[in-house]
């Protein structure tokens, strides 16, 4: 069994963990997910810990009680505390807005580039070159950063588009005659 496994899973005050059949259920303050459970996968609820182990020693079944573990501990994350990421808008007249359920930005083309925000992300634009992104469920979260991230890019030699707030770009040297 991984390591990670083998650390059993706390339940905060607040959140609502059930198992029903081979479906763990999760709803917290901030909202509520569902995961399926791999049949090779065991889960547990003893108190406030959950439990997570492997009812066959396939070889398949190690990598996979590792996983629900992790995917369980960022459900339970997520709707108590929930994720936030960060993106930078770096280049002259790059700009983002959020306007009523969508997120306009100005990367240099010649039309604004809109993006409807999906259900259960918030984005909210603290300047005009920074954009935050909250929301629950961490694989969406990363989802819509990774789309918006690839409407431009960083580019290796001046390094502008849109970057992680955590990402740093290394340039490129230009052309030497």
């Amino acid at each position: 069994m991984s390591r990670i496994a083998k650390i059993p899973l706390s339940i905060p005050a607040g959140v609502e963990f059930k198992l029903v059949g081979k479906t763990v259920h999760v709803k917290g303050p901030k909202g509520a997910m569902q995961l399926n459970v791999v049949d090779a996968v065991s889960v547990q609820i003893e108190g406030n810990e959950v439990h997570v182990g492997q009812k066959s020693n396939n070889g398949q079944t190690v990598p996979m009680v590792g996983t629900t573990r992790v995917l369980l501990g960022n459900m339970v994350h997520g709707v108590s505390v929930g994720f936030e990421r960060g993106l930078k808008l770096v280049g002259v007249g790059y700009r983002a807005k959020v306007a009523g359920k969508a997120l306009e930005l100005s990367l240099g083309f010649s039309h604004p580039v809109v993006y409807p925000i999906p259900e259960g992300i918030t984005i909210e634009t603290p300047s005009a070159t920074d954009i935050v992104i909250k929301g629950f469920d961490k694989q969406k979260l990363g989802q819509v950063a990774a789309e918006i991230r690839a409407f431009r890019s960083p580019e290796p030699y001046k390094g502008k588009g849109v970057r992680y707030s955590d990402e740093v770009v290394i340039l490129k040297e230009t052309k030497k005659k």
